[in-house]
């Protein structure tokens, strides 16, 4: 497991402001995601394993604070905020929002800089599920190991043989844990096809990939059903 997180995302919609900070960031190692916008901050963690954000609040398509939103309802990676901002009530709304720190611009790279690793060091030291979720190569549930580099899955080192589409469910749901997905949600991320009413596909697959899990975990219940919402694996 790594204990420096490396990879980070910038976005800020002035292009001055992304390569300062970009360039302070490389200087120290660490692998700079950028975007200019908020749809494009999105698409880049939609494809990308991101350990923090710096994010900047007035942008066009999509703000800073609904974009902080969004992260935070599926994620708990850390945001530094950056505003134009300087008012009490602005920071408050960026912090409460769900950013961890708020910085006002102009702002001393060497300052941010700190901030950045003072966020990583603070988040993912005393966090290791949020490390694991940073670099979810590997997910230990309970007895089970799944390894989506070499997509596999073991319960005390004996191999649990799964379809590619029961393994891909299984890592959808443990990657997120507590979080409820929708049978909708698993046939377009899994299957990758638009979702019918009258499907029951996800249905029967939960239901083989429950009993295999079942088997060789002594009857462990990892898989969740919330009636009338979907499923979810908590840790």
């Amino acid at each position: 497991m790594q204990t420096s997180p490396k990879q980070l995302l910038v976005v800020d919609d002035d292009p001055a402001i992304v390569q300062l900070i970009d360039i302070y960031l490389a200087n120290e190692g660490y692998t700079v995601f950028k975007a200019a916008d908020g749809e494009e901050a999105l698409d880049v963690l939609a494809r990308e394993t991101v350990q923090l954000v710096i994010l900047d609040v007035m942008m066009p398509k999509l703000d800073g604070i609904e974009v902080c939103r969004r992260i935070r309802a599926e994620r708990g990676i850390p945001i530094l905020m950056l505003s134009a901002k300087a008012e009490d009530m602005d920071k408050i709304l960026g912090l409460a929002t769900g950013a961890d720190d708020y910085m006002v611009k102009p702002f001393n790279p060497l300052e941010l800089l700190a901030r950045v690793k003072s966020l990583l060091r603070r988040s993912y030291s005393l966090n290791p599920q949020l490390q694991q979720a940073a670099d979810p190569g590997v997910i230990r549930l309970q007895s089970l190991v799944i390894d989506k580099t070499n997509h596999a899955v073991t319960v005390e080192g004996r191999e649990v043989t799964l379809t590619s589409l029961e393994f891909n469910i299984l890592y959808l749901l443990a990657s997120h844990p507590g979080r409820v997905f929708s049978a909708e949600d698993i046939y377009t991320r899994v299957w990758g096809d638009p979702y019918y009413q009258s499907h029951n596909t996800v249905m029967v697959h939960i239901s083989k990939l429950r009993d295999k899990l079942e088997k060789e975990t002594e009857g462990a219940k990892l898989i969740q059903t919330v009636w009338g919402v979907g499923y979810k694996i908590d840790r």
